[in-house]
Parts: C-alpha cells; sequence; structure tokens
C-alpha cells in the first residue's frame, strides 16, 4: 500500500528519512514530496538577540526552521559578513555556555535534535506539540521572570503566546523566517498520481500544507478520494483539515515516526487491531 507523505525529505547526509523507514516496516510504500518553501528573515535582529543572552530567561523553539535561522548566522560558508564570524567564534567560546545556564524549550525529537547540533539543551521535547509545551514552561518558569526568547514563523499559531501571557511569563517573538509554496509542488503532485496512482493514505505536516495541498489531491484523486485516509502529524493539521471540511482518518500520538506509522497501519487496518 502507497503512503504519500507531504514533507521536505531528511537532509541527504543522515541517511534514510526516518518516516520512509519507519512505514517501510509496515510494508508500506512511502513517497515523500516537499510542499514548502522556506525564506530566512531578520537575522541581523536573530545576530543581536544571541549575542546577549543576559536579557533573557531562556529560548523556545517549535519548528526546525528556526533552528536553522540560528545556523545560518552560525555557519561558515554563510560568513559573508564579518559579523558572522564574531558570533560563530563568541558562539563558542562563551555564549554557548551562557545560554546552557538558561532553559531551551522546544517541541518533538526532530527540533530538539537540531538544538543538540548548535551545543544547547533541549527541553519538554516529549510535550509533542505546542498546548503541552506551554503547559510544561507554564509549570516551570515564575511569571515577570526575564522574556523567553522565541524565533519563530510568520504563520506561528498563537497557542504557545497566549496560554504564557495568561500565566504572565513573558515572551519575546521573532520572525525568523517566511513559509511559501514549494514553486514545484503542483508538478510534482501531478507527477506522483500519475505515475504511482491515488495512494491509500495521505500525510499532511502542517496547516500550511493543508492549504497548499488539499485541493490539489481532491482533484487528483476524483471519485476515489473518500477511499485516501487522510492523515495529520499533529492537532494543528487535523484542526486545518476539519476546518477544511474533511475527515481526518488518523493523528499521531506525538510528531514522530514510530507514532505516525502506527497510527496509519491502524488506519488502513481496523480490522487487525
Amino acid at each position: 500500500m502507497k503512503v504519500l507523505l507531504l514533507k521536505d525529505p531528511k537532509d541527504k547526509d543522515s541517511g534514510p528519512d526516518p518516516y520512509i523507514k519507519e512505514l517501510g516496516s509496515y510494508s508500506l510504500e512511502a513517497t515523500l514530496i516537499p510542499v514548502l518553501s522556506f525564506e530566512f528573515t531578520s537575522l541581523d535582529s536573530l545576530f543581536e538577540k544571541l549575542s546577549h543572552p543576559e536579557c533573557y530567561g531562556g529560548l523556545v523553539f517549535t519548528s526546525p526552521r528556526a533552528l536553522e535561522a540560528i545556523k545560518i548566522c552560525l555557519k561558515e560558508k554563510s560568513k559573508k559578513e564579518g559579523k558572522y564570524m564574531l558570533i560563530f567564534l563568541a558562539w563558542s567560546k562563551s555564549l554557548k555556555q551562557m545560554w546552557n545556564i538558561k532553559p531551551t524549550y522546544v517541541v518533538g525529537k526532530a527540533t530538539a535534535s537540531l538544538v543538540e547540533e548548535i551545543g544547547l539543551v533541549p527541553e519538554g521535547e516529549k510535550s509533542g506539540n505546542a498546548e503541552k509545551l506551554a503547559e510544561y514552561i507554564c509549570s516551570r518558569e515564575k511569571p515577570n521572570s526575564s522574556a523567553l526568547l522565541f524565533p519563530c514563523g510568520a504563520l506561528k499559531r498563537e497557542v504557545l503566546p497566549t496560554a504564557l501571557r495568561e500565566k504572565g511569563i513573558p515572551l519575546e517573538s521573532l520572525t525568523v523566517y517566511q513559509t511559501a509554496q514549494h514553486p514545484d509542488l503542483q508538478e510534482s503532485l501531478s507527477s506522483y498520481f500519475s505515475q504511482q496512482g491515488v495512494p491509500a493514505s495521505v500525510v499532511f505536516f502542517s496547516p500550511s500544507g493543508v492549504k497548499f495541498c488539499l485541493q490539489h489531491i481532491q482533484k487528483l484523486s476524483g471519485d476515489l478520494i473518500n477511499q485516501v485516509k487522510l492523515a495529520a502529524i499533529g492537532p494543528s493539521t487535523a484542526e486545518a483539515l476539519r476546518g477544511a471540511g474533511v475527515a481526518v482518518s488518523c493523528t499521531a500520538g506525538s510528531p514522530t515516526p514510530q507514532e505516525l506509522a502506527a497510527a496509519i497501519h491502524t488506519a488502513l487496518h481496523p480490522h487487525n487491531c
């Protein structure tokens, strides 16, 4: 049975994509189609804020893209300006240690592993979504303490900022990337359906993915759309699907390959469970 994953492939250097591998263990043949493209913004502001850990109570990351923005600031090949070299050296020498005295809150394992790559220690990765991470942060932070720095995307949901604001926990958001539709998306979807046919399941990985893909998939599936199990990586994506008027067959218990594969297997074989 075929599964279409609407997400970017994992970095080529780090081996096979874990979602394809995990679905394969259930004899499901998965294919990835990139849905989004990203433009990084406000890197000068990010550089400035990262240089002053003393002004903040910690960091919050709910997206791997926010870590990519930080890595661009720290990467040698991106140092077209001298100041990037300065922060790279300062990060290695002292900034990393200063941030590590403070908590770095994250959602999910993918974001946590990227936090570890830049030398920080993630907390709260098992929370799995913004709602649960907000609860975790509120249980550990005191009201009116130093603000937590929250590098995020332009399309961030307001769940976490609202929850922290209600508890009096300061959060300073900084938009570090913009999200747009991948330029090859429509062509990739058409090619997949013409070559592979209608998949047994389609997995959405973000509300943006629902926005950019759902109508194309409905059109390409035609009368068979009602037989396709639509899956969501988490509650916000499931909410976006329901908001678009379609039924959600399953939602991963947490945003991991294991949880997603198990949920899809159960949705495709309900009588075996």
